[in-house]
């Protein structure tokens, strides 16, 4: 009995234990079976050859890709390893939300579900940013793979296109709407939330200046209600670095020349609507310069020569600004003398004791560098010729910083870029340097409808449709028409400064100009014709363009019964050839700093017509930079004059071919307000105008202590000016009968006005008023005290 009982329980055991050992005995699931339980994987035995790969479950991707994707392929023999990692392979192509692998004798079955397709990209709620904006940023597209990673890092990059305009409280949320045929429409539900401006900043550890006068230097500014139309109360990490340099230069220009900047931080406060930044300061000790010492390598180049480019001198403060524009000027006059590699390298010897510093300036032979390329990028509209005809450098010449800088400054006056940057990296060669000029492109086309006012011509309306740089030609045509109170006019014009691609400027106008000028001349005028033009440069500086005219005019509505004025009432034919010859060293066209324009213009009337007379004029600009003064460059001297002379020939020239006096060239004075005056026996008075004039004007132009971008700066003049020989050589009014000829009184003595004004660059058109409450007149000139002019400008 007890054998057989011992027999029974061994059998017992050896029946429960075979099952655990069968289980025990089957391979384990892979790693990523196990992170992705909807991942399934044979559990055969690793035994035998695969004869095909079946796939399951695909409707929009075919079976041969997915297999291309697999590690493992028909002929190879079946293994765990291979199978786990044909499972992350598929999943990690993003096509699939869930991926199953299994064996059904010697096939493998590959069970897919795929992800859907976006059908289209929506965005709700957006304001700050348009759609076009956001789509740049994002990366899902119609027809793209659609995973709730690719939303989330969309929804990220969404924010970060917020936070780079200044709100931090913006809030994106992605909504998935399900459509037929597994597919989704992907909707960002968006709210801009308010702006996250700069609320505080703050300096800590400044004792030379205060924290307004640190305010004032760099770019960033608190929140202002009056500034609403400024963005430098907006953070960014660009700012920021920017203002750090400017305290650093700031500090130097002042002889500080240990400060740093040690930190500059931006906190964001808890309800993500404002920053607050701090910026911990290092002034340290003021140096003076105790010696100036000039050392030059280069033969032929003595110190001593030098030392008129200096912009500061011993027992002077240390000013970083001078020794960078000392720099300039001797590197600049040292390549006149034909040295192309020319550098000059600053050293300072610090005397911590005494607080002074030693300044040499080490002339000698930089490195030979030559331009091995131009590459220019981010012109989509605008040609490449177009740019690269405006470099004064050309590939294979010497590297020259001065070329680099003017190239740089001609492309920003086209007018064609927001931002115009060229910068310098290695070449093929030690030797060699590749330039490449990056351009951001603005709208040169305009389309206008718009009003406005200014002084000359009352009330307006405009409207126009031009392009300045026609199908990125550089070609400069359009259409204009003005409806004002005093002056209409319609004007079709074209000009292309660079024709047939060589040094010709070519173009014309063609125009209808009506001036109603009653109340300042006592007639109106009317002018239809055409103006072609031909020009050309001699060099950099020297252009001399040629032009002819052929005008209708007509004079009518005479009001006055002066005989002069009178007596020319009807129409005349001017046929005239012009030519100007200008001399232009300004730094910049658009808004110059520095540098000198002079022109000579003469007119030639008599080809033709009834108009006969020569006209001069000669005009000057000359503008001096203040920063060696007030460490801004925005403030400039500006000294302008002018000189002309009317000739006529044959007979009496018209009223309306002389030089008149106001407006523009002397504010202060109505247009033809200041000059000559026909005073009639009835006691009429009428400006009849000149033939020779001379005007000066001195003015200085600040800015005023307003964000930069608001785009708003200050000026006060001088305005001098006279106009002469106002009477008509025609007898014909003693011999005419029944004819009271009136008396032309001209006293020969200059007029005068000054005031303040200012400009403003608004989004809707330029804004210019003139306060001159200060005037010296003579009798019978009209003065205008204020002046105003908005939208189109005449």
């Amino acid at each position: 009995m007890s054998c057989q009982r011992v027999a029974l329980l061994f059998a017992a055991l050896l029946a429960f234990l075979t099952p655990l050992t069968n289980a025990l005995a089957q391979p384990a699931p892979p790693a990523a079976a196990a992170r992705r339980p909807a991942a399934r994987t044979a559990t055969a035995p690793a035994t035998g050859v695969v004869q095909a790969v079946q796939v399951e479950g695909n409707k929009r991707i075919e079976s041969s890709t997915i297999r291309s994707y697999m590690l493992i392929q028909p002929g190879q023999p079946f293994s765990p390893e291979q199978i786990d990692a044909s499972v992350k392979t598929l999943y990690a192509t993003g096509l699939f939300q869930d991926v199953s692998i299994t064996r059904q004798g010697d096939v493998l079955v590959v069970h897919v579900v795929e992800n859907p397709t976006v059908n289209e990209v929506v965005f709700e709620g957006n304001h700050a940013l348009n759609d076009d904006q956001l789509r740049t940023a994002t990366q899902l597209r119609s027809r793209a793979v659609f995973t709730p990673a690719a939303a989330e890092a969309d929804r990220k990059r969404i924010l970060e296109a917020y936070a780079a305009r200044g709100r931090y409280a913006a809030s994106v949320e992605p909504e998935i709407i399900r459509l037929p045929d597994n597919r989704v429409n992907v909707v960002f539900k968006i709210n801009d939330g308010p702006e996250t401006l700069i609320s505080r900043i703050t300096f800590v550890n400044n004792h030379a200046f205060s924290e307004s006068r640190l305010a004032d230097v760099i770019n960033s500014r608190p929140e202002r209600w009056w500034a609403f139309l400024s963005t430098a109360d907006e953070y960014s990490d660009q700012r920021l670095d920017f203002d750090k340099e400017l305290l650093r230069r700031f500090y130097l220009s002042k002889g500080y020349v240990d400060f740093e900047v040690t930190s500059a931080t931006a906190a964001l406060a808890p309800d993500r609507r404002s920053f607050f930044i701090t910026f911990v300061l290092h002034e340290g000790e003021r140096y003076r310069i105790s010696k100036i010492s000039i050392k030059s390598d280069l033969p032929g180049v003595q110190p001593d020569s030098l030392r008129q480019y200096l912009k500061l001198g011993e027992g002077d403060w240390y000013d970083g600004d001078a020794v960078g524009r000392t720099i300039d000027a001797m590197q600049d006059a040292i390549r006149t003398r034909g040295f192309a590699f020319v550098q000059v390298n600053p050293r300072i010897e610090r005397d911590p004791k005494a607080h002074t510093v030693a300044l040499e300036f080490d002339v000698g032979e930089g490195p030979r560098v030559y331009v091995e390329r131009i590459d220019i990028t981010g012109n989509v509209r605008t040609q490449d010729r177009v740019i690269r005809r405006e470099f004064r450098i050309a590939e294979g010449d010497a590297y020259n910083e001065e070329l680099i800088r003017r190239s740089r400054q001609r492309l920003e006056d086209l007018q064609y870029f927001n931002t115009v940057t060229i910068q310098t990296s290695p070449g093929s060669a030690p030797d060699k340097a590749v330039l490449t000029t990056n351009v951001e492109e603005k709208a040169t086309g305009e389309f206008s409808l718009g009003g406005g006012y200014s002084t000359d011509a009352g009330f307006l309306l405009s409207t126009g449709i031009r392009e300045n740089n026609f199908i990125g030609t550089g070609i400069d045509a359009g259409i204009n028409g003005v409806l004002a109170q005093r002056e209409s006019s319609l004007t079709l014009s074209v000009t292309d400064p660079y024709f047939l691609d060589r040094n010709l400027l070519f173009g014309g106008d063609a125009f209808f100009i009506q001036t109603n000028t009653l109340g300042t001349q006592p007639y109106d005028e009317k002018r239809v014709g055409f103006t072609t033009r031909l020009g050309y440069n001699f060099n950099e500086h020297l252009q001399q363009v040629w032009s002819y005219s052929l005008v209708q005019r007509q004079l009518f509505n005479v009001t006055t019964t002066d005989f002069y004025i009178t007596s020319q009432e009807g129409g005349s034919l001017l046929s005239m050839v012009s030519q100007v010859l200008a001399l232009d060293y300004r730094d910049s066209k658009i808004q110059p700093h520095s540098g000198s324009l002079v022109s000579l213009g003469t007119d030639f009337a008599g080809l033709g017509g009834q108009a006969v007379f020569v006209r001069a004029r000669a005009d000057g600009a000359y503008y001096i930079p203040l920063d060696f003064l007030t460490g801004n460059s925005n403030w400039t001297l500006a000294i302008r004059g002018g000189v002309g002379q009317l000739f006529p020939l044959d007979h009496q020239e018209s009223v309306i071919d002389r030089f008149y006096l106001g407006g523009d060239n002397l504010r202060g004075f109505e247009i033809g307000g200041a000059g000559p005056h026909a005073v009639t026996p009835n006691g009429t008075v009428d400006s009849v105008g000149g033939r020779f004039i001379w005007t000066q004007s001195t003015e200085l132009q600040f800015p005023l202590p307003l964000p930069q971008d608001i785009g708003i700066s200050g000026r006060t003049f001088v305005d001098v000016g006279s106009l002469t020989q106002g009477t008509f050589e025609s007898n014909s009014c003693s011999t005419a009968t029944n004819q009271q000829c009136p008396t032309i009184y001209e006293p020969n003595k200059p007029r005068l006005g000054a005031g303040v004004g200012i400009s403003w660059k608004t989004p809707f058109g330029l804004v210019n008023i003139d306060v001159t409450p200060f005037v010296i007149k003579q009798k019978y000139d009209t003065t205008q005290i204020f002046r105003f002019g908005f939208g189109t400008r005449f």
